[in-house]
């Protein structure tokens, strides 16, 4: 089991006090102060989750943040020292699992560790990578290494919003991509689609919620998951 959890933090009392309550708590902390340390750190180390500072010298941690979702979906837990800021990185769409606002209790940043660790446990199946695969010139879509056997309307909805992760799309923006002849159909076609695509996901991963529904609006792709996309 890995307990690594990576502090990146540049006040060094901070960092120290919430390494000493993750410590208490069974983890392994580990604390960085500079920005620039951090992705070679967490392409050595793979730690379970980061806690990641906003403002950092050397870089910022919005930067670090995105750069890391591309090759990796270690859980993120972001801090701030301005609630205020919360409402502009949810709409960034980072792909951070949590938001924290200074100052906290560490009591509450471990109990946010602990839930963050619990759901990201949960959303894959154990000892298996949480990854999609996507193969343009095969049109082959494999999720943890099993074939989805998805139709040419599927795969291709499947990854338009696997390449936007996060991003949230209406019925007709969808529709334009699937069916570039803008053909009349339904908008509720696409409901359709989405309804086979999650079945055929389920019946590989029952616990996994790759495309979520944005009431009122439409669909968007659950940022967490490693997604591989091989281009024509």
């Amino acid at each position: 089991m890995n307990d690594l959890i990576l502090i990146v933090e540049d006040e060094p009392k901070l960092s120290k006090l919430l390494s000493n309550y993750l410590h208490r708590s069974g983890y392994e902390p580990e604390c960085l102060e500079n920005g620039i340390d951090v992705l070679p750190s967490v392409r050595e180390r793979m730690p379970a989750l980061i806690l990641l500072d906003l403002m950092l010298p050397g870089r910022n941690g919005i930067d670090i943040c995105k750069e890391i979702r591309t090759f990796s979906s270690v859980p993120i837990i972001m801090v701030t020292a301005r609630i205020e800021e919360i409402d502009r990185l949810i709409g960034l769409e980072l792909g951070a699992d949590d938001y924290i606002c200074k100052p906290f209790s560490p009591r509450e940043v471990v109990a946010r560790v602990k839930a963050v660790l619990r759901r990201s446990a949960n959303q894959k199946p154990a000892g298996e990578a949480s990854q999609l695969h996507l193969d343009e010139e095969r049109l082959l879509a494999t999720l943890y290494g099993n074939e989805l056997e998805l139709t040419v309307v599927e795969f291709k909805l499947l990854t338009f919003l696997a390449a936007n992760p996060g991003r949230i799309y209406n019925r007709s923006k969808l529709m334009d991509q699937i069916y570039p002849d803008q053909r009349v159909v339904s908008d509720r076609t696409v409901d359709s689609h989405i309804k086979n695509l999650r079945k055929k996901i389920s019946a590989v991963s029952p616990d996994t919620e790759l495309i979520q529904s944005v009431y009122g609006v439409g669909y968007k792709f659950d940022a967490q998951l490693n997604v591989r996309i091989l281009k024509e």
